[in-house]
């Protein structure tokens, strides 16, 4: 089993910064890529930024230049660093992982948490 909880949203007005945290535990030999994603009301879970383990990172146009993306291998966290936020920003956000739960690459897991609220006011 592979649990992931996340924490840090809220209510933010435009323009101002929320930082989302989240931690990973359970069985885990390693955690290959980490991701945060959002889902707004009535539209599709959309991918907002991923990291590997060695630290490359990828972003949503949307996000470039305003959101970053880091981890703490030692902590299995990871973290979404929030600036300059949109009302377009107000949503669910989901944190993942994925990656081997055993030695020799054996139980790939690929887990979700159950998700933080970010609401941007305009």
């Amino acid at each position: 089993q592979v649990q992931l909880v996340e924490s840090g949203g809220g209510l933010v007005q435009a323009g101002g910064s929320l930082r989302l945290s989240c931690v990973v535990s359970g069985s885990i030999f390693s955690i290959n890529v980490m991701g945060w994603f959002r889902q707004a009301p009535g539209k599709q879970r959309e991918l907002v930024a991923v990291i590997s383990s060695g630290g490359s990172t990828n972003y949503a146009d949307s996000v470039k230049g305003r959101f970053t993306i880091s981890r703490d291998n030692a902590k299995n966290t990871v973290y979404l660093q929030m600036n300059s936020l949109e009302p377009e920003d107000t949503g669910v956000y989901y944190c993942n992982a994925a990656g081997w739960q055993r030695a020799g690459r054996s139980g790939w897991y690929d887990s979700w948490g159950q998700g933080t609220q970010v609401t941007v006011s305009s």
